[in-house]
């Protein structure tokens, strides 16, 4: 006997507080190789870390909280390490007690890593170096290979106290160890002595720390004549604190390398001779990338680019004058990207001379589109554009890059020559305004009458009218040619020994070049007088398809094919 426990329905109906979830909501756990520490385990490795520098290493109070506070790569692969020896110690534990009560305590980030660098010495120049502004790929070449104690180097440590001390930040001296580590090889006193050097010329400390730490270059060998001229200039014109030099300088070289002081000393003197003292002085506060950016050199290309137009010296100062927030680099591109949109739209030179040197800092300020892309968008042909441009030179400002561009209205012309092509078509058979119809309209080249008469070309070379209508359909392309080059090709059809008939079967013949004609003809004699093929193939068959297929069918039947057909095309494409 069965017993049947009683079943409430009224159990399956979910209360409103009930949240049924058939999938799992938890977050999946980060990436391994990830970056990222929680705030608060972050908080207990730097203390830990912090405790070891200064108490145990006794590494300076601040070079410790430095690299404590700005190594976070190296303090994520500490705490991974720390970690995995704590698990794996607790793993031992509890294989070695057999106890099922016993429960593993649980240890704070803090004491794991204390404990861990305890038993696991650090090399203390990795911190060091990603502390000072370098990513591991970074630093690697800078690492020692016979000491891992900061304290063991005792030059570095006196150069990088003595650059600190005079004002560097500490999480710039990155740059200063890529351009010049040599200055961190120097003897006690000797980098003071080059920075006393030039505050006797005159050069603020402040300024000089600010510089040091942007272009370092200047501490390598003797004084930098171009850098003291440079800061004398400036004081000249913008007044005593010229601090802002150092501020905007790093921001505005290259990656790779440092401030050619000379050059900047060009244009310096350059502008000089075109602006007054004040007007120098309010430029060089409003503009200073253009002074220092690729340490004067993009402004230079700039200048001489548009010399090259026709614009004078008084020309480009008004324009630096109103220079737009913007890299000098990027307006110099944007400039080259407006000369060669022109020029591939085949403008007159005399007429793209005069846009530039009416428009240059308009269409510096914007990036252009590509020739091709706007010739598209645009849905307009080289002389159109050419004539818009002329008429509204400022037109391309709506043609830049993220702009959404409209094409433009057909013109009287195109529309007549688009009307043309739609009765040209309908004389053919089309159903009016039909897909197909569309589609092969898009494919002809040239105006209605063109297209019409290349079609009575073709009925007068010996063809019916509906029969070339019926090629035209199936094949629309063989119009787009001149009545020159279809008669060139039909009578190659006919030297081959074929008829004008046989274009009705195969209409596509007066699309393929000559060579390809001639190359193929003058195989297929050769392989019908060896015997590899047989006499009578559809010119379809022998024009068709690819030159592989044509290889693989015909060519090898015969043992000396392959070197026959090699032998013919270089002898064909001499002559074609």
């Amino acid at each position: 006997m069965f017993l049947f426990r009683k079943f409430n329905v009224h159990s399956l109906i979910l209360k409103p507080w009930q949240n049924p979830r058939f999938l799992s909501t938890k977050k999946k756990p980060p990436k391994s190789g990830t970056k990222f520490i929680g705030k608060a385990a972050l908080k207990e490795a730097q203390a830990a870390l912090l405790e070891y520098l200064h108490s145990t290493r006794s590494l300076n109070i601040v070079d410790a909280e430095n690299m404590c506070r700005n190594s976070p790569s190296f303090l994520h692969d500490l705490l991974a390490k720390s970690q995995s020896q704590t698990l794996t110690r607790h793993v031992d534990n509890n294989n070695n007690n057999n106890s099922s009560s016993s429960s593993s305590t649980t240890t704070t980030t803090k004491r794991s890593i204390s404990r861990y660098l305890r038993y696991h010495p650090i090399n203390e120049f990795e911190p060091f170096f990603e502390s000072a502004g370098l990513t591991p790929p970074e630093y690697a070449p800078f690492l020692p290979r016979d000491m891992i104690y900061l304290n063991d180097d005792a030059l570095l440590m006196e150069n990088y106290h003595a650059l600190c001390n005079y004002g560097v930040p500490r999480t710039k001296m990155g740059r200063l160890f890529k351009l010049t580590p040599q200055l961190f090889r120097y003897k006690p006193g000797v980098l003071i002595s080059k920075l006393r050097d030039y505050e006797k010329l005159g050069v603020a400390r402040r300024t000089l720390a600010c510089v040091v730490a942007s272009s370092p270059c200047i501490l390598v060998g003797g004084v930098d004549v171009g850098f003291v001229k440079v800061v004398e200039k400036l004081k000249g014109v913008v007044g005593k604190d010229v601090d802002w030099i150092g501020e905007n300088l790093l921001d505005m070289l290259s990656d790779q390398g440092c401030c050619d002081w000379r050059i900047v000393l060009h244009v310096l003197c350059l502008l000089d001779r075109v602006y007054s003292e004040e007007q120098l002085g309010d430029f060089f506060i409003r503009h200073p990338s253009v002074v220092f950016e690729d340490s004067g050199g993009s402004v230079l290309s700039l200048i001489n680019f548009l010399f090259k137009f026709g614009l004078s010296l008084d020309q480009v100062s008004l324009m630096l004058l109103e220079f737009p927030k913007i890299r000098v680099t990027k307006f110099l591109s944007n400039l080259r990207q407006c000369f060669l949109f022109l020029t591939e739209i085949e403008m007159e030179a005399l007429e793209i001379g005069e846009i530039l040197q009416s428009q240059c800092l308009v269409l510096g300020s914007f990036t252009l589109k590509k020739t091709i892309t706007l010739l598209t968008n645009l849905n307009a042909g080289k002389k159109r554009l050419c004539r818009v441009v002329r008429d509204d030179p400022l037109v391309m400002k709506s043609w830049a890059l993220g702009r959404r561009i409209q094409p433009f209205v057909n013109s009287y012309l195109e529309y007549e020559s688009k009307e043309q092509k739609k009765k040209f078509m309908l004389k053919l058979g089309y159903v009016e305004n039909s897909k197909k119809m569309n589609e092969t309209i898009r494919l002809f080249r040239g105006k209605g009458a063109e297209l019409e008469e290349r079609l009575d070309f073709i009925v007068k070379a010996g063809l019916d009218y509906e029969v070339v209508c019926k090629m035209i359909r199936d094949s629309p392309r063989i119009l787009n040619q001149t009545t020159d080059r279809i008669n060139m090709k039909i009578e190659n059809l006919v030297s081959l020994g074929y008829s004008i008939s046989d274009l009705a079967s195969f209409p596509s013949f007066l699309s393929y070049s000559p060579r390809r004609v001639k190359l193929r003809f003058l195989m297929y004699d050769w392989l019908k007088e060896h015997g590899a093929v047989e006499a009578g193939l559809a010119l379809s068959t022998i024009i068709a398809c690819s030159d592989k297929a044509f290889e693989k069918l015909y060519v090898k039947r015969h043992p000396s094919g392959l070197q026959v057909w090699q032998d013919l095309k270089a002898q064909i494409s001499s002559k074609f």
